[in-house]
C-alpha cells in the first residue's frame, strides 16, 4: 500500500470499553495526583505530584522533586499547576523567598498571604518567635521545652547568619557564646517581642551572665574589648547600617499557618545582594520555625496534620546568595520526609548547580538531583546530555527529544504568525530508571492570568 489510513483511537474508562475488542489497551500512565497534562505518546491524562505519589501511589520514596529546563519553556508553569492541585488537596504552598516574583498572583487567587520584605516594603524581626511562642503556650513537658530550644536555636543561628552576611566571615566561637547567652537573658527580662536593639542592650548593659562567658577575669575595660567587635557588628544590623531597617524593626506582618503562604522580596534589586542574602536566609528561618509548631501541635493533638508544599524556585539564585543556604538546602532534602513537607526546586541547567564557589558545596548541591523522588526535564541544550545521564537514566530517544524541545521557534516576525518555541510547554518525567512519561501541559482559562512572567513586556 502507497498510503496506510492509521486507525481511528478513542480513550474510556475499562467499565466503558471493557467488551471491545481487539486492539484494547492500557494507556499505562499514572492517574494519582495532580492532572498535569497529556502523554505525547497516548494522550492520555499524566497525574503527578511529588506529594500524592509518595503518600498515595507509593511511587517515590522521597516527597521532592527537581525540575531542569531552558528559561522561557515553562518550568515554574507546571510547578504552579501542582501547587494549585495540591491546594485543592489541602496541601499549603509555601514560598520562602520569590525573587522575580513568580507566585504571588498564584498564591492571592488561592486566598493565601503574601508577606512582602525589601527597603520600604516590609520587616521581618529575626528575634520574633513568631507563632512558635503561642504554640508553646499550649503545650507542656518535654514537648515545650523541645518547642522552646528549636526557637532559641533558630533565633540564635539567625542572628549569627545576618553577622556573618554583614563581615563576610561567621562570628568567633566565644561571640556566638556571648549571643546565646545574651538571648537566654534578654528573654528572661524582656516580656515583650524583643528586636536587635535590645540585644545589643543587654550587650552593653554588661549583666555577670555575659561577663562570666567572656572570661573578664573582673575586668570591665577587658569585658569592652572582647565584645566591641560584636557591638559593632550588631550596630550594623539596626536602621543605620547596610541592611537598613529590614530586619531590627518589628515584623510588619506575621505571618499564618493555615494558608498558602509567599514571601514576596523581589523588590530587592539584584545588586544588592546582601540584602538578598539576608532576606532569603530570615524567610526560611522565620517560615521553618512557623512550620515547626504547627507541626508540634499537631503531633500533641491539639491542632489538625498539615502538609506543605515548599517551592524552591531560582534555585541557583538562592544558593549563591548567601553562606549556609546550600546546607539548609542539603538538610532539608534529607529530612522532608520526617517534617511533613514537600518540596520542588527549580533551575536550568546542572551547570547552575556546579558554578558554585566551593567544591563542597558543589557536591552537596548534585545530591539534590539524586535525591529528588522525581526528576522533570523540560528542553535542555546538548551538552547537558552527559552532565544530566550522571545522575538521571536517559535513553538515547530521551536525550533527544529533551534537546529538540530547546530550538528556538521560526524566524516569522509578524506577530500574527510568531509561533511559540516548540519545546514550550513538553516536559519528560523521570523516576529512577523507569522509562520516562513524556507529556504536554495545557493551562485553562482560569490559569492564564496567574501564569503570565513576561507582564513587563506586553504592551
Amino acid at each position: 500500500m502507497p498510503y496506510l489510513d492509521p486507525p481511528a483511537e478513542w480513550r474510556g474508562t475499562t467499565v466503558q470499553v471493557c467488551g471491545l475488542w481487539p486492539y484494547g489497551a492500557g494507556s499505562g500512565t499514572p492517574t494519582i495526583g495532580v492532572p498535569l497534562g497529556r502523554s505525547l505518546l497516548s494522550n492520555a491524562t499524566v497525574c503527578c505530584d511529588p506529594i500524592s505519589w509518595f503518600t498515595r501511589a507509593k511511587l517515590i520514596h522521597n516527597p521532592s522533586l527537581f525540575v531542569l529546563g531552558q528559561p522561557g519553556l515553562g518550568k515554574s508553569t507546571v510547578i504552579r499547576r501542582m501547587a494549585l492541585g495540591l491546594a485543592g488537596y489541602g496541601v499549603n504552598p509555601m514560598v520562602f523567598g520569590d525573587l522575580k516574583p513568580d507566585y504571588v498572583d498564584l498564591i492571592r487567587a488561592l486566598g493565601g498571604q503574601v508577606i512582602q520584605l525589601g527597603r520600604g516594603r516590609g520587616t521581618l524581626n529575626v528575634l520574633d518567635p513568631g507563632e512558635s511562642k503561642a504554640a508553646a503556650d499550649r503545650l507542656t513537658g518535654d514537648a515545650r521545652r523541645a518547642l522552646l530550644e528549636d526557637t532559641h536555636s533558630r533565633r540564635l543561628n539567625m542572628v549569627s547568619a545576618l553577622i556573618t552576611i554583614l563581615r563576610r566571615t561567621p562570628p568567633t566561637d566565644r561571640e556566638e557564646t556571648l549571643l546565646n547567652t545574651a538571648l537566654r537573658v534578654l528573654d528572661d527580662k524582656h516580656s515583650g517581642v524583643p528586636v536587635l536593639g535590645d540585644l545589643l542592650r543587654v550587650i552593653r548593659e554588661a549583666p555577670q551572665e555575659l561577663r562570666t562567658v567572656a572570661l573578664d577575669r573582673g575586668d570591665m575595660d577587658r569585658y569592652r574589648d572582647v565584645t566591641e567587635p560584636l557591638e559593632s557588628s550588631l550596630t550594623g544590623l539596626l536602621g543605620e547600617g547596610r541592611l537598613g531597617e529590614t530586619f531590627a524593626a518589628p515584623t510588619s506582618e506575621p505571618m499564618k499557618l493555615d494558608r498558602p503562604v509567599c514571601f514576596d522580596v523581589s523588590g530587592i534589586d539584584d545588586s544588592d545582594d546582601q540584602l538578598q542574602a539576608a532576606a532569603l536566609l530570615a524567610c526560611w528561618s522565620y517560615g521553618f520555625g512557623a512550620v515547626a509548631a504547627a507541626q508540634a501541635l499537631a503531633d500533641a493533638g491539639l491542632e489538625p496534620q498539615r502538609h506543605y508544599f515548599l517551592i524552591l524556585d531560582e534555585l541557583w539564585r538562592v544558593l549563591r546568595s548567601g553562606r549556609g543556604l546550600v546546607d539548609r538546602v542539603d538538610a532539608l532534602t534529607r529530612l522532608n520526609r520526617q517534617r511533613g513537607v514537600g518540596m520542588a526546586m527549580v533551575t536550568h541547567t546542572l551547570k547552575d548547580l556546579l558554578a558554585l564557589p566551593s567544591e563542597e558545596d558543589r557536591l552537596k548541591a548534585r545530591g539534590f538531583v539524586e535525591r529528588a523522588g522525581v526528576v522533570i526535564c523540560g528542553g535542555l541544550p546538548r551538552e547537558e546530555m552527559p552532565r544530566l545521564g550522571e545522575v538521571v537514566d536517559l535513553s538515547s530517544r530521551e536525550q533527544r527529544m529533551v534537546t529538540d524541545w530547546s530550538t528556538p521557534p521560526g524566524w516569522a516576525t509578524d506577530e500574527t504568525t510568531v509561533a511559540d518555541p516548540p519545546g514550550r510547554g513538553n516536559f519528560l518525567i523521570k523516576v529512577g530508571g523507569r522509562p520516562g512519561i513524556p507529556l504536554h501541559v495545557d493551562l485553562t482559562d482560569a490559569e492564564l492570568a496567574i501564569n503570565d512572567t513576561n507582564r513587563r513586556w506586553a504592551k
